[in-house]
């Protein structure tokens, strides 16, 4: 099984894609990063660690349950699940967090800071901090923070702070901007855990590396249930690291299709969605410390993003990603709002498994194509969390009143 690596040419670089662009005060600490990272991935001792404590502290390794009832109703293809929300803290995040957690100890670094959208990373730093003793910042968009507040009260009790954001258009970009921000003033004893597979060389290398659990598993798993290896294989994609991690299993596999789920919001058109690649409304450019496809206008001015779920509303996309779906080795498709909350609702009632507004986007995507696959075939879907922060973007969704009116409470509440 290969796991991905930059050119050795252009290290950081996944053809055109990735590099490292950073104030230069930053050019230590990155580099610091990059020597301690390139000896962890060389010494066998530290994934053992890492795998140690993901069995012991989180609960790996995650199951893959066949979801027969879900087959059935659809009449096509055979529909499993990785079931990445059965994790310790609710989704695969943990499986980040915890590698980082492992670099910043051997760093001597004292305190951590993270980005959050859906606020699962934002809860899985929290308590990776928790448990090594590092004092933890959580920056989260107001209007994140307002619709995943069970998230948000779980990172203050992990004794996390958690600042609301209100420039930009107060979601997940720019919590990430607030982050670089922290990070160039308090380098010497902070550690950013990036919570996807962005971002300035190494970390799409990095976070790509500790998610390959989820592949790693996958293969060996559905291999025994199955007897051979899936027709297709589908991983939402916001920033991309839960579609890294699962698809790292089958890069060496040139029978397995895989597909790459994104954001499709309202639809096609500016302001309106949060796919870069399925609706081809992206453009190259460079920002938040790396080169990849961002939703931006011809001047680089980056665009507004909607999903109805927080985690994938983001404007750029993983480079190794990029370069896989020029080298056509990945599909991108986009499902609507309205497709994931009917997705889910079918889930929720023919298997009893809530999956996060993100990952039912990679169900949906499954719904509309498994009927049309014979039913010899396999569908392997990442169910990279589990739904029970969305119960206020649900709730709205479906139009429960009593929730709603506690949604506007809390959103005036956190400014959003």
């Amino acid at each position: 099984m290969s796991l991905v690596k930059s050119a050795e040419d252009r290290e950081g670089y996944y053809g055109e894609y990735g590099g490292c662009f950073l104030p230069e005060i930053l050019t230590s600490t990155i580099e610091e990063l990059r020597h301690c990272f390139d000896e962890c991935k060389n010494d066998p001792t530290f994934w053992a660690e890492f795998i140690a404590l993901l069995q012991n502290y989180s609960g790996r390794p995650t199951p893959v349950t066949y979801l027969e009832n879900l087959s059935k109703h659809l009449g096509g293809a055979q529909i499993y699940a990785k079931r990445e929300d059965l994790n310790h803290t609710g989704s695969h995040k943990i499986n980040n967090v915890m590698g980082q957690g492992l670099l910043a100890k051997r760093l001597g670094k004292k305190r951590v800071i993270a980005e959050t959208g859906a606020g699962q990373h934002g809860f899985a730093t929290a308590t990776m901090a928790a448990r090594f003793g590092f004092d933890c910042k959580i920056y989260m968009g107001a209007v994140d923070v307002a619709r995943q507040r069970p998230n948000v009260f779980w990172m203050e009790n992990l004794g996390a702070e958690v600042i609301a954001v209100q420039d930009g258009q107060r979601t997940l970009k720019d919590a990430i901007n607030e982050c670089l921000r922290d990070w160039v003033t308090n380098m010497a004893d902070t550690h950013y855990v990036l919570g996807t597979a962005c971002g300035p060389h190494p970390f799409p290398e990095m976070v790509s590396y500790f998610q390959s659990v989820i592949g790693r598993e996958a293969r060996e798993q559905i291999v025994d249930q199955v007897g051979r290896l899936p027709d297709k294989v589908y991983a939402c994609v916001g920033g991309g690291s839960n579609a890294m991690g699962i698809f790292q299993g089958f890069l060496d596999d040139k029978d397995v299709e895989l597909v790459g789920c994104e954001a499709g919001g309202y639809g096609p058109g500016p302001g309106r969605h949060a796919s870069r690649l399925a609706y081809k409304d992206a453009s190259v450019g460079v920002a938040q410390g790396f080169k990849t496809y961002f939703l931006q206008n011809d001047d680089g001015n980056m665009l507004e993003t909607h999903s109805i779920a927080a985690g994938l509303d983001y404007i750029g996309v993983n480079p190794i990603l990029v370069n896989m779906w020029e080298n056509e080795q990945v599909r991108f498709e986009a499902a609507t709002d309205d497709m994931v909350r009917e997705a889910l609702q079918l889930v929720m009632r023919t298997e009893g498994v809530i999956p996060a507004l993100e990952s039912t986007h990679a169900f949906a995507q499954v719904i509309l194509e498994a009927p049309l696959l014979g039913k010899d075939e396999v569908i392997l879907i990442n169910q990279s969390g589990r739904g029970d922060k969305d119960i206020f973007t649900v709730a709205d969704a479906i139009d429960d009143k009593h929730w709603k009116e506690f949604i506007k409470q809390k959103a005036v509440e956190y400014g959003a």
